[in-house]
């Protein structure tokens, strides 16, 4: 009995990693290829405000930051850096600079969702023609999936 309880209780355990591993490497595996240097170098060029991703923000842990240096142009926005893999990434404008779930979640009405990023090296994200970013200061990078805050930078 004690032998049958320990097997399943492994057998379990083993399931569950498995599982949570295949969440975490799935959005790696099935990633497209990172933007040309010819598609970055034509939306750096057109970029009017920049700001910077970084790893330390109160939001950020292990699995979840990015790092770079983020564009953004009346056309597209980019980065030229990286974000910690996961699914389901949004790219949203803010009026305000936030950090954390919490700070999200209360400004969430007033941002404007950008598009999806499926990439974790380098991204450029194709802006709608009305969307102006000059009426936002931020610009955050959120996981729909599972609410998490990903990384944020003020750009004005």
């Amino acid at each position: 009995m004690k032998k049958l309880f320990a097997l399943t209780i492994s057998h379990l355990v083993f399931a569950a990693i498995g599982f949570a591993a295949g969440i975490y490497f799935l959005p790696i595996l099935t990633a497209p290829a990172a933007p040309s240097v010819s598609q970055m170098m034509t939306a750096e060029s057109q970029a009017i405000y920049t700001g910077a991703f970084k790893k330390d923000l109160k939001g950020s842990d292990f699995l979840h930051w990015g790092e770079g240096t983020v564009s953004i142009g009346k056309e597209y926005i980019s980065l030229k850096g990286s974000l910690a893999p996961g699914p389901d990434y949004k790219l949203y404008l803010s009026p305000d600079f936030v950090e954390t779930e919490a700070e999200f979640a209360t400004l969430k009405p007033k941002m404007l969702p950008v598009g999806d990023v499926k990439t974790f090296e380098n991204f450029v994200v194709k802006l709608p023609e009305n969307i102006d970013p000059a009426q936002y200061t931020s610009v955050i990078v959120w996981c729909e999936s599972f609410g998490e805050f990903i990384t944020a930078a003020t750009y004005q």
